[in-house]
């Protein structure tokens, strides 16, 4: 009996050093993973890099989302500037001189508000959008954007590493070739290695206007909504409708059946297009601005030079400057009220960071 207890006994102790043998010969959580650890998800090969922002990329039959637009509405503190080399970059500048050269300004302004890198980078696909409303005058007449200016752009873009720089309009009086050689722009653009694209009809798509008021859907040119950057560059000048084509005035260069917006409501349909395509540098030019008989003009006594340039991410902010050219405030035209009260937005120059530079 005594045998068989030892014998028993024996068995037990051998177990319990086989047992701990093997849990000691598992693999040690310190120095393994465990396989059913989460994973981080897959990035979004779609979504832009951080820090950058597109141009609305809806497609045809879909509606703009958020995420399509601007992650920063411009009546908010511009993270881009805060990001940028220059820490302290101008929310607004506006580059002035007698006489100056249109293209400087237009340098002086963009390099005010940290550099055209801020807006464009390597390998981007640019947009330019002049105003070149007919074939009729010359650039002298202030009804077209300066070539200068928007030559200027061109060369700041390329000098950045855009792959392509396209300048574009939908002139209403002319043919666009006509128009774009009249305006001088073709000849400057093509010098400053740029590219003259006329807009075809095909290339317009209905998108929805989720935050519109009054448009809820338009048709708007493909290429703007799918560009890397769009750059807004209006000339400054009187509008027997509008009061002032400025910045959004001249995004309606983008749309299909521009009409159809004047009978909707012209100034509420300006704000409500301005929600869908929202440029991300918006450079005005004001060397000459046309001040009475626009928006064709025709007569040199209604031109006032003016030798400025305004240059701001927010066009709200820009236009409503640009509207002090001609003894106005931003409150005094409807669509850049509109705009401010929708949070496009800083019609308040009280509320910005406005640097002026004399050249």
């Amino acid at each position: 009996m005594l045998n068989r207890r030892k014998f028993i006994k024996g068995l037990l102790v051998t177990g319990a050093v086989v047992g701990v043998a093997a849990c000691s010969s598992r693999p040690s959580p310190a120095t393994t993973a465990p396989t059913a650890a989460p994973t981080a998800p897959s990035p979004d090969p779609t979504a832009p890099a951080p820090g950058t922002t597109r141009a609305n990329t809806a497609a045809p039959t879909a509606a703009p989302t958020v995420a399509a637009a601007p992650t920063t509405r411009p009546s908010q503190a511009p993270t881009a500037a805060a990001s940028s080399p220059a820490a302290e970059a101008a929310y607004l500048a506006v580059a002035r001189g007698a006489g100056a050269d249109p293209a400087e300004l237009a340098r002086r302004a963009i390099a005010a508000l940290g550099g055209i890198e801020r807006f464009v980078k390597s390998g981007a696909e640019v947009i330019v959008k002049p105003n070149i409303c007919h074939a009729y005058y010359g650039p002298e007449y202030a009804t077209t954007t300066n070539p200068q200016v928007v030559a200027a752009i061109v060369t700041l873009c390329l000098g950045a590493g855009a792959k392509r720089v396209r300048v574009m309009d939908q002139p209403f009086g002319g043919s666009p070739q006509a128009a774009y050689a009249k305006s001088g722009i073709e000849d400057a653009v093509k010098a400053a290695g740029g590219q003259m694209d006329v807009m075809k009809s095909m290339r317009y798509r209905e998108v929805a206007f989720p935050e519109g008021r009054l448009l809820k859907k338009w048709k708007v040119y493909g290429d703007i909504l799918d560009a890397d950057t769009v750059i807004n560059v209006p000339i400054a000048k009187n509008h027997g409708s509008a009061t002032l084509t400025l910045s959004m005035k001249n995004l309606m260069g983008v749309v299909e059946n521009r009409n159809g917006l004047h009978a909707k409501g012209l100034h509420q349909s300006i704000a409500d297009l301005c929600t869908v395509v929202r440029p991300q540098l918006t450079v005005v030019d004001a060397s000459r601005i046309l001040v009475r008989n626009g928006p064709t003009g025709g007569n040199l006594d209604d031109v006032k030079k003016t030798d400025t340039v305004i240059a701001s991410a927010d066009m709200v902010a820009a236009d409503s400057y640009a509207a002090t050219l001609f003894g106005l405030a931003g409150k005094d035209i409807d669509y850049i009220r509109f705009g401010s009260e929708m949070g496009l937005g800083q019609m308040d120059l009280g509320a910005i960071k406005v640097e002026e530079i004399a050249v």
